[in-house]
């Protein structure tokens, strides 16, 4: 079953906070998808964390090669669809890349993001409970 990965689900288990193992459990044998920004949301979350001093060099380093040995499939995102669900969810693009992922492939969405996740469900799309 093809799964919509977002980058909060993704920094969850580079950086091991506590819904990692749940998030391993429930990926596991399933293939995780996502929009090509994901690479560059990894790395505005990890400048994001060394600015809250949440995150060394070194450490990001290390989440990199995590990050790298998660096999995912990126999708390419209809704009045009992605821009009306921006502007229909008041959300950046960044988010409905997600949401149209997770429309189009008729997939489940995995994030803990609360604006996302009810911003999904509002669009009846289902959610992967951690």
């Amino acid at each position: 079953m093809d799964i919509v990965v977002d980058t909060s689900a993704l920094i969850a288990v580079i950086v091991g906070e506590p819904e990692r193992e749940k998030i391993i459990e429930i990926t596991k044998g399933n293939t995780l998808i996502g929009p090509g920004s994901i690479p560059w949301e990894i790395g505005n979350a990890f400048s994001a964390m060394f600015k809250r001093n949440r995150l060394s060099f070194k450490e990001a380093q290390k989440g990199l090669l995590i990050f790298d040995s998660i096999p995912l499939r990126y999708i390419e995102p209809n704009f045009v669809k992605v821009l009306h669900l921006s502007k229909q969810t008041g959300m950046y693009a960044y988010d409905a890349y997600f949401l149209d992922c997770a429309i189009r492939h008729k997939a489940p969405l995995l994030t803990l993001d609360k604006k996302l996740k009810e911003s999904a469900l509002n669009l009846n799309i289902e959610i992967m409970e951690t």
